[in-house]
């Protein structure tokens, strides 16, 4: 039963028109109204209030700010805000006070937008972390509701690691940062990433003031590039360099790590200045070379397969982490410096002999020709003096031509023993690379690996027959194959050629003979020794001249001298017969 003990009249009530029923009338509706909205709060519309949530459901949420009704506002408008709930105090935009159905239309989202722009200067200027909701992915990156303008997130800016999927953060309200914001066309850049920085530069600093050389740590595999593998240490960052992840070598990374692995590494360096931290993987497993066989010494056989290659050489892996290296030198017994691409590629499987071991410095030398046997061994037997051969031609050099008999065995023919006829100038003149050559073993120098070859010893010296044919005073048939300020080369019949000095290049009509005419030339001078025959075209005419002049001289006094005779006869007939005439004359007087 109700206690109206407490129950005051009301003052000024008058009673006596209430018992006569004249108080209804006095007091009209009107007046009710008036005195019932005085007692609510003043709004007007457009305005932008604070209220109250009273209830939450999945469609809207229901707000009081003190007005005769309350307001309705769809759920979707406080998306970027999931822990809403009843109590919160919240803006909103006064639409109308009543509509059709006499309800008080607000919006929230219309009342963040009216202050959203000096909202997001206000948090760049202050550096603030302010919310908002990942509406959506976009080129580049993300939408971000924030105060209810459209902000960019760029995909460098989620996390301070890669993301290989943006789906998964479409529908997340998330802290951020405003970094950027461009006030004529009215564009903002907001930052997940700059929130964590400054908790992880500070979590760095800590981590690297404990960090120790030596010291093993259990991280993360954040990233894997070409030259090595990034390691999250729980808020710092340490990079494996590629030959830090295997004692073997390693081509690519992702053959030994994939990403988001969890596995124990060694510090190995560390700058807390620059913030670098180097570490190592391989070293925590034992090195290949203390595993290796004792027994392993130089002259033993080996297996292994070629991991790298180089102009000089290349890499055999005999064990895992355990590499030798064979020089192109010791690929082959040729003494032709060729690459070592030309033997070996990248992957080859093959036997070769220790050459050198050096455990402590982990260096070992190999060598694939000493599985064949020294060509120089025997080369006396093989190849004695005087022995005829084909080999091939190899190289040029000023001087003469290298032949190869068989491989390792080379030989010089000297430019001075390719033809006996023929002045050589240099050996592509008379043959070329790669060609097949006759040749005779003149001398063998074992010590040095040296073979003196010979081309024209294969034949006869023609020179004795030359001396013959081409004796000093005998002419013959020449082309002028060269004319130079000294003299003229001349070509002769058997391939001989001579020289011409200037002087005896003289023509009989007084003209000089010139490059490709065809003369008669006497040989002035031969010497077979040094292989060389001087010409004259002049002396084919002038001692023929000469000659000739010779006995018309002789004729004509001889024939003065006969008539000196005849006369000196005359003479002494004329003188005689007077004698005679007169002894007679005086015989005939006595």
């Amino acid at each position: 039963m109700a206690d109206f003990k407490n129950v005051q009249p009301l003052d000024g009530f008058d009673w006596e028109s209430f018992e006569s029923g004249a108080v209804a009338a006095s007091q009209s509706k009107e007046q009710d109204e008036k005195a019932y909205t005085q007692t609510l709060g003043k709004v007007n519309d457009n305005d932008v209030v604070e209220g109250k949530v009273i209830s939450v459901n999945k469609r809207e949420v229901v707000v009081s700010i003190g007005f005769k009704s309350d307001g309705i506002v769809p759920v979707s408008e406080f998306r970027y805000n999931p822990d809403l709930k009843v109590g919160d105090s919240v803006e909103v935009y006064i639409e109308n006070q009543e509509d059709k159905r006499g309800q008080l239309v607000l919006s929230h989202k219309k009342a963040r937008l009216s202050k959203a722009w000096d909202r997001v200067n206000a948090a760049l200027e202050n550096k603030e972390i302010i919310k908002g909701y990942i509406k959506c992915r976009t080129k580049g990156g993300m939408i971000v509701d924030v105060f209810g303008i459209e902000a960019f997130l760029p995909g460098s800016q989620i996390d301070v690691k890669p993301i290989r999927d943006y789906d998964v953060f479409v529908g997340k309200t998330m802290e951020f940062q405003v970094v950027k914001i461009n006030q004529e066309y009215r564009n903002v850049v907001v930052s997940h990433k700059a929130l964590i920085e400054a908790e992880l530069e500070q979590q760095k600093q800590e981590i690297i003031s404990k960090l120790q050389k030596g010291q093993v740590l259990e991280g993360t595999v954040k990233n894997i590039t070409t030259y090595g593998v990034f390691i999250d240490l729980g808020g710092v960052d340490g990079l494996i360099h590629i030959t830090d992840l295997s004692w073997g070598r390693v081509n690519d990374p992702h053959e030994v790590v994939e990403l988001d692995q969890k596995l124990n590494v060694v510090i190995l360096d560390f700058d807390e200045e620059k913030k670098r931290i180097a570490l190592g993987l391989k070293q925590l497993t034992p090195h290949p070379w203390d595993a290796l066989d004792a027994d392993l010494k130089v002259g033993d056989k080996v297996h292994g397969k070629v991991v790298v290659m180089a102009d000089y050489g290349a890499f055999v892996e005999i064990a895992p982490g355990v590499e030798g290296l064979i020089h192109v030198s010791e690929m082959s017994w040729s003494q032709h410096l060729r690459s070592a691409q030309e033997f070996l590629k990248v992957g080859d499987e093959v036997d070769a002999v220790i050459l050198t071991l050096d455990r402590q410095e982990r260096k070992m030398s190999l060598g694939i020709k000493q599985l064949k046997d020294d060509p120089w061994k025997n080369i006396e037997e093989k190849f004695p003096v005087g022995s005829k051969h084909t080999g091939k031609v190899r190289n040029f050099t000023n001087f003469g031509v290298f032949v190869e008999l068989e491989e390792g065995v080379d030989g010089l023919v000297h430019i001075s023993d390719l033809s006996w006829t023929k002045k050589v100038k240099h050996p592509s003149e008379f043959t070329q690379l790669g060609a097949e050559m006759d040749v005779v073993v003149l001398e063998i120098d074992k010590d040095s690996r040296r073979l003196s070859l010979g081309h024209k010893q294969l034949e006869e010296n023609p020179w004795d027959v030359f001396e013959q044919t081409y004796s000093v005073g005998s002419v013959h048939k020449g082309t002028i194959t060269q004319l130079m300020d000294k003299g003229a080369v001349v070509s002769l019949e058997d391939g001989v050629e001579g020289f011409v000095t200037p002087k005896h290049l003289q023509k009989e009509d007084g003209s000089k003979a010139q490059e490709g005419e065809t003369l008669d030339f006497k040989v002035i001078e031969f010497n077979k020794d040094s292989k060389r025959v001087i010409l004259s075209h002049s002396r084919t005419f002038e001692e023929g001249a000469a000659e000739e002049r010779r006995p018309r001289r002789a004729a004509g006094k001889k024939e003065t001298a006969a008539a000196n005779v005849q006369n000196q006869v005359a003479t002494n007939s004329l003188g005689d017969n007077d004698a005679l005439a007169a002894l007679k004359a005086q015989m005939e007087g006595k």
